[in-house]
């Protein structure tokens, strides 16, 4: 069996009971880097006599056809990350796509998620939100994906490394404007947690008087696109958010549909101004 097994993002005594036990019981764990995960089994006060073997990004594809031929053979695998659950922004897809595809059984062992608590401290809407990861790193790419999102309802949340933070977030302000409101959560369930929650605008500026920069872990939540009053939508209007949702790369249908659900306009009536 594969398990997949979430760790702490911070505290050590936020890992699941289970954690341990799987940990001192499995014939092998893969984990994304092996010091890391031993730290961790000290700190839990367990010994992991399994076999131990890296699994991150650089050996991902090769690693996992050894590991599928460890669980053909019985063998009960661990997978664990640096940090949160295995193929959420980490190593982990490859390999449970891998083992499905074979029919070789695979759970979880469920553990804490940065992508949860942000959103929960965030103090933004929770009804409806989108994971979107990391940014590309290159400025134009970034700026087209922000711009395929600037008008998505749902709250989203981000991740992004210290260095790199407060040029994601002016960007953020560019694309979704500066009144938009947004989290950002650095260094959460650690000693030096924070959470500030200001307009991207306000936040870019926060971000860059930061004397040392930003440290540590970051997650950044940011308010979904306000919805458009229908009132103030005609059919010019409702035509050009189709033809920019389709310059996206839908179908017209389903630029349709998606300008529907932002605007709250019936999808017969969009259907008919992008047609007339």
């Amino acid at each position: 069996m594969l398990i997949l097994a979430g760790t702490p993002i911070g505290q050590a005594d936020d890992a699941s009971r289970r954690l341990g036990p799987a940990l001192a019981e499995a014939d092998v764990v893969a984990a994304e880097d092996t010091r890391r995960m031993r730290r961790l089994a000290a700190d839990l006060g367990i010994d992991v006599p399994g076999r131990v073997v890296s699994y991150f990004e650089g050996n991902e594809e090769r690693r996992t056809a050894e590991l599928i031929e460890e669980l053909r053979a019985g063998r009960t695998i661990v997978l664990v990350t640096d940090a949160g659950m295995p193929s959420v922004s980490d190593p982990g897809y490859r390999l449970v796509a891998a083992a499905v595809a074979e029919d070789l059984p695979v759970t979880a062992i469920p553990g804490p998620s940065a992508v949860l608590t942000a959103l929960a401290l965030s103090g933004l809407p929770v009804d409806r939100f989108s994971f979107e990861g990391f940014l590309p790193r290159k400025q134009g790419e970034r700026s087209r994906f922000l711009a395929e999102l600037a008008a998505d309802r749902r709250t989203m949340v981000f991740f992004e490394s210290p260095h790199r933070t407060i040029a994601t977030v002016e960007a953020m302000a560019e694309a979704f404007g500066p009144d938009r409101p947004a989290a950002l959560c650095r260094e959460l369930t650690k000693t030096y947690e924070e959470v500030v929650r200001r307009p991207l605008g306000e936040l870019a500026a926060w971000a860059a008087g930061q004397e040392h920069g930003i440290r540590g872990e970051v997650t950044l939540v940011v308010a979904g696109a306000p919805a458009a009053p229908a009132a103030d939508l005609d059919d010019e209007a409702l035509a050009g958010l189709v033809a920019d949702a389709e310059a996206t790369g839908l179908s017209r249908k389903d630029a349709i549909a998606r300008v529907a659900e932002q605007t709250g306009v019936r999808k017969k009536t969009v259907y008919a101004a992008a047609h007339r």
